[in-house]
């Protein structure tokens, strides 16, 4: 049996890497990635403590957080796609307005 200290040390650095990533990458993809294994990371130590304190209700909390993951990756890549359809560049330090 692996303690719960070992998944919350886990989910701390894969937090970190993803903090990081979102801080210092300016390509919107890898911001979308790391994102997504910030709430991986959350979603690790939810079922740490669901698993330690022998309850379901952390696994269902992170149903609900894939699916609003999936969500937010779907309109994050159409907005990308339009981004990239009229400004034909996805930097982030050049986009600093809506207006097309």
């Amino acid at each position: 049996m692996v303690p719960v200290d070992y998944y919350i040390l886990l989910s701390a650095v894969l937090f970190t890497l993803g903090a990081l990533g979102v801080l210092i990458r300016r390509n919107p993809l890898i911001i979308f990635m790391s994102i997504e294994l910030m709430l991986n990371a959350g979603n690790l130590a939810f079922v740490a403590f669901a698993n330690m304190y022998k309850s379901f209700s952390g696994q269902i909390f992170v149903f609900f957080v894939i699916a609003v993951a999936a969500a937010e990756v779907a309109v994050g890549l159409a907005l990308i796609v339009e981004i990239f359809k009229t400004r034909k560049n996805i930097n982030i330090d050049e986009m600093n307005s809506l207006k097309g």
